[in-house]
């Protein structure tokens, strides 16, 4: 074999190696934070290290894509329980002074019977909201003083086990949550 051919051999098999290594390093990393969850207790970064989680913008009395962004985020937590894939599930509320965690409780009780990997979050000011989102996850959030429905982001997040995001997902595809749990999977190996 000249040294040409082998030269592409070996470029070949590097590039397959890559393809088949563990996801690379990508996207923003999540900065810490703590806030409160749907049962009263404190959850934030410290709980997520070396996890998998999706994550989304919600509020409970959303009028219009709040409910189906958190029915799907129930179809993928059962989806994910089903494949026995490890991933947490965190919903951020752009309406904090308003949802409580029991009105999150309440809120959550209505798409699953077990949110035991799934944690609404609140106990932050309406700024810090703002702020977390657009810093973070590069999207809005904003609360017109003249209505009670906030405008926000739609996307669905896939943050990596070291913290950053890694991917975002339009809930409205239909397939996202395929896509999506391909992805979990990967950075789960």
């Amino acid at each position: 074999m000249n040294n040409r051919k082998f030269i592409h051999l070996l470029l070949l098999t590097l590039v397959l190696l890559a393809a088949c290594s563990s996801p690379q390093q990508s996207g923003r990393q999540i900065a810490s934070f703590s806030f409160t969850d749907q049962d009263g207790e404190s959850f934030g970064t410290d709980d997520l290290k070396g996890e998998v989680w999706v994550a989304n913008f919600i509020f409970t009395e959303c009028e219009t894509v709040c409910p189906p962004m958190t029915f799907e985020m129930a179809e993928l937590q059962q989806m994910a329980s089903e494949q026995e894939l490890d991933v947490q599930f965190v919903s951020f509320t752009v309406d904090p002074m308003v949802d409580t965690p029991e009105k999150l409780k309440a809120y959550v009780t209505q798409f699953t019977e077990d949110d035991s990997n799934w944690h609404l979050l609140t106990g932050y000011s309406q700024e810090a909201i703002k702020n977390l989102a657009l810093e973070q996850f590069q999207t809005i959030v904003q609360k017109p003083k003249t209505s009670d429905q906030v405008i926000h982001g739609t996307n669905f997040y896939l943050i990596n086990p070291e913290g950053f995001i890694v991917n975002e997902f339009n809930y409205a595809e239909d397939d996202f949550e395929e896509k999506l749990l391909k992805e979990v999977k990967r950075y789960l190996q």
